[in-house]
C-alpha cells in the first residue's frame, strides 16, 4: 500500500487512535483502555505522528461492523481528502475479528490513502507481509469463534441450573440474587406480583373472555388493556406484538428457553440447541398450550380461512384414522345426475394409494352420525357431571390460589398507602422538603404501586366467581337441552361453532366407524359461558388441537376424552346399531 504523497513530502503524518474492549463491564472496570491509549500515544510520539482523533468503542464485538465509533472513524477516513493518514490500533483483533470484513475495510481505506497500523504486529506492504496479516486475522477470527462457543456452552449450562444469564427479564418477572459463587453473584427470576397479574389477565381474556364477551383476539386484548389504562412495564401502551409475545412465550408456564435464535441473523435455532431454565409459572401449562392451539387454529398460515368460516360441518377437525391426514371435501355425480359430497382422505388425493389406502364417507351420513352420537352419549346430564367432577375440583383449588393472591395484592396496596402517609407526615412536620426531586419520584412510584395493586385485586376478585362456576344438575340439563337444539338447527350460522365447543377432532377409522375426541377443559369453558345454553353467542368456542394422539387413554382422570366409536352405513343414520366402548389402555369395557 502506498503512503499519502503529502506524507512522503515531509508533512507530519496524521493519526487516528482506535481503542476497543468487548464488553461494557470491561469499559467501566478494566485497565485495558487506559493501557491501549498510553501505548498508542507513545507509539505515535516515537514515530513523530500527530494524534488527530481518538475513537473509543466501549463494549462492542469486533465480529461485525455495527459499532458507532468504528463507523464514525470509517466515515472520516473515507472523506475527500481524509481526516487522517493512518489508523493506529493495539492489535489487528481490535479492528476486526472477521477475516473477510477486515480485508474489505483495509482495501477500502487504502483506496483513499489511509493505512491501518498495529503497534504489536508491525508489517510492511510487501506480499509476504500481506499474507502474514491475513493469517493473523484468520487466527483472530478462529479464536473469537472458539471463545464464543465456550461462552455459549457455559451460559446454556447456567440456564439449565436455573440461573439468569442477563438481559431484561420477561414482563411479569424480576431479577433477584440467588447465591454467590466466588466473586460472582448468581441471579434468578421471581414473579413480580403486579405485572404477573396483567399476564394472567391477558391469558384469561384469550381463553374465556371477560364475561361481557367470549375469548378475545390479540387486537381486542390490546385495545381492552389500553381502554382500562393498564400500562406496560415501561408505562407505555399495549400493541398486538407485545400481547402475542406474552401468549406464545413458554416462560409463563415455567419453562424459559435460552439460545432460541442466532444473535446475528435472528433465525430460529433447532429445539435441540435450546436450554430450558425452570422459572416460577405464572399460568398453567394446560392454559398456555390451549392459547397456543387457539392462535395456531386462527393463523391463516396453518388454518385456511375456509376451515374457520366454510359451510361444511367437520372441515378442519375430520382426519383419516389410517394416515392422520385431513379429510377434505370431494364431490361426484351419480348415475341419476345428482351430486354427491364426501369427506375423503387428502393424502390419497395427493399421493394415490401409495400414500394411503384412503377413505371416502358420505358427508351427510357422517355429519348426522356425529350429531346423533353427541346427543345420545355426551349431552346426558349425568355423564356431563361425571366428566366435569374432577376438573371442577381442580378449578376450585385454582380459585383458592387466586383468592390468596387477591389478599397479597391488597396487602401490598395497604403497605404502599401507609408509606405514602408517612412521607406526607414527614413533609407536614418539615422533616422533608416537598421540592426534593427524589421525593417526588418516590411518591409517584408508591402511588403507582398502590393504584395498580388495588386495580388488580378488584379485577381478580370480580373474575374468580365467574371463572369457577358452580355447575348444578339443573344447569347441566339446561346446557344439554340448548346444545341439542343448536346442533340440530341447520339454519344457524353457529352450528359449526357449537360442535367445536364439544369436540376438537373426529377420526374416521373405517367406512363404518369413527372416533370423536374432545377436551374436558374446553367442555368446561363451554359450560361456564353457557348462561342457560347460549355458550356460542357468549364466545365460548375455542380452537382445536390438530395433533392429539388418536389412541390416548380416555378414563375420567385425564383431560382428554375419546367418545365411543360412531358407526354408519347405507341407511344407518344413528349409532344405535353399534355398541359403543371406552378405550382404557389396551382393553375395552362397556360404555358408562
Amino acid at each position: 500500500m502506498s503512503r499519502k504523497s503529502t506524507a512522503a513530502a515531509g508533512v507530519q503524518t496524521r493519526a487516528a487512535l482506535y481503542l476497543r474492549v468487548s464488553t461494557g463491564r470491561q469499559a467501566v472496570n478494566d485497565l485495558s483502555i487506559p493501557d491501549q491509549r498510553r501505548q498508542l500515544e507513545a507509539y505515535c510520539e516515537a514515530k513523530g505522528w500527530e494524534a488527530m482523533a481518538e475513537y473509543f468503542e466501549p463494549g462492542n464485538t469486533a465480529t461485525d461492523d455495527r459499532r458507532p465509533s468504528f463507523q464514525s472513524m470509517i466515515e472520516a477516513a473515507l472523506t475527500k481528502p481524509p481526516a487522517f493518514d493512518v489508523i493506529v490500533v493495539h492489535s489487528f483483533s481490535r479492528f476486526f475479528r472477521d477475516q473477510f470484513q477486515f480485508e474489505f475495510y483495509v482495501r477500502k481505506l487504502a483506496k483513499n490513502g489511509v493505512r491501518l497500523v498495529s503497534i504489536t504486529q508491525e508489517l510492511g506492504d510487501d506480499p509476504m507481509s500481506v499474507m502474514m496479516r491475513q493469517i493473523m486475522t484468520l487466527f483472530d477470527e478462529y479464536q473469537s469463534r472458539e471463545n464464543a462457543k465456550h461462552t455459549l456452552r457455559a451460559m446454556k449450562e447456567n440456564a439449565r441450573q436455573g440461573f439468569w444469564n442477563g438481559a431484561r427479564p420477561p414482563i411479569g418477572y424480576r431479577i433477584v440474587a440467588a447465591e454467590q459463587r466466588g466473586a460472582k453473584i448468581k441471579k434468578t427470576l421471581e414473579i413480580d406480583p403486579l405485572q404477573a397479574e396483567t399476564v394472567r389477565t391477558i391469558y384469561r381474556w384469550a381463553l374465556t373472555g371477560d364475561g361481557a364477551q367470549g375469548p378475545m383476539g390479540l387486537k381486542t386484548i390490546a385495545t381492552r388493556l389500553n381502554d382500562q389504562n393498564v400500562r406496560t412495564r415501561d408505562g407505555g401502551r399495549w400493541g398486538i406484538s407485545a400481547v402475542h409475545q406474552i401468549l406464545t412465550r413458554s416462560t409463563y408456564m415455567g419453562e424459559h428457553r435460552f439460545n432460541t435464535r442466532d444473535h446475528k441473523t435472528k433465525a430460529p435455532k433447532p429445539e435441540a440447541e435450546h436450554a430450558i431454565m425452570a422459572v416460577p409459572a405464572i399460568v398453567s401449562k394446560a392454559d398456555h398450550e390451549a392459547v397456543r392451539a387457539r392462535l395456531t387454529s386462527r393463523n391463516p398460515k396453518w388454518t385456511p380461512p375456509r376451515v374457520s368460516t366454510g359451510p361444511n360441518l367437520l372441515t378442519g377437525i375430520c382426519f383419516c384414522g389410517a394416515c392422520g391426514g385431513a379429510m377434505t371435501l370431494r364431490t361426484g355425480k351419480g348415475s341419476a345426475g345428482g351430486q354427491y359430497r364426501y369427506y375423503a382422505c387428502s393424502t390419497k388425493a395427493r399421493m394415490g394409494e401409495a400414500g394411503c389406502k384412503g377413505l371416502a364417507v358420505p358427508m351427510h351420513k357422517l355429519d348426522d352420525a356425529i350429531i346423533d352420537h353427541l346427543e345420545s352419549r355426551l349431552l346426558d346430564p349425568h355423564r356431563l357431571a361425571a366428566l366435569m367432577e374432577q376438573l371442577l375440583d381442580r378449578r376450585e383449588e385454582w380459585a383458592d390460589q387466586r383468592r390468596r393472591h387477591i389478599a397479597e395484592m391488597r396487602k401490598r396496596a395497604t403497605e404502599a398507602d401507609a408509606k405514602l402517609n408517612r412521607l406526607y407526615e414527614a413533609i407536614e412536620n418539615g422533616l422533608l422538603s416537598p421540592d426534593d426531586a427524589s421525593l417526588k419520584d418516590r411518591v409517584a412510584e408508591l402511588s403507582g404501586i398502590r393504584d395498580q395493586a388495588r386495580a388488580d385485586a378488584e379485577r381478580i376478585s370480580a373474575s374468580v366467581d365467574r371463572l369457577v362456576p358452580t355447575i348444578t344438575p339443573d344447569a347441566l340439563t339446561r346446557f344439554a337441552s340448548a346444545a341439542r337444539r343448536k346442533l340440530r338447527d341447520r339454519t344457524s350460522g353457529y352450528r359449526r361453532d357449537h360442535l367445536r365447543a364439544l369436540t376438537q377432532r373426529v377420526e374416521v377409522i373405517s367406512k363404518t366407524e369413527a372416533r370423536i375426541i374432545g377436551s374436558r377443559t374446553e367442555l368446561l369453558r363451554a359450560l361456564a359461558s353457557s348462561d342457560g345454553g347460549s355458550y356460542a353467542a357468549a364466545g365460548g368456542v375455542l380452537g382445536f388441537k390438530p395433533k392429539w394422539r388418536a389412541r390416548s387413554d380416555s378414563n375420567f382422570y385425564t383431560d382428554r376424552c375419546i367418545y365411543p366409536r360412531t358407526a354408519w352405513a347405507a341407511g344407518v343414520t344413528s349409532t344405535a346399531a353399534v355398541r359403543p366402548v371406552w378405550r382404557l389402555g389396551s382393553r375395552s369395557v362397556p360404555a358408562l
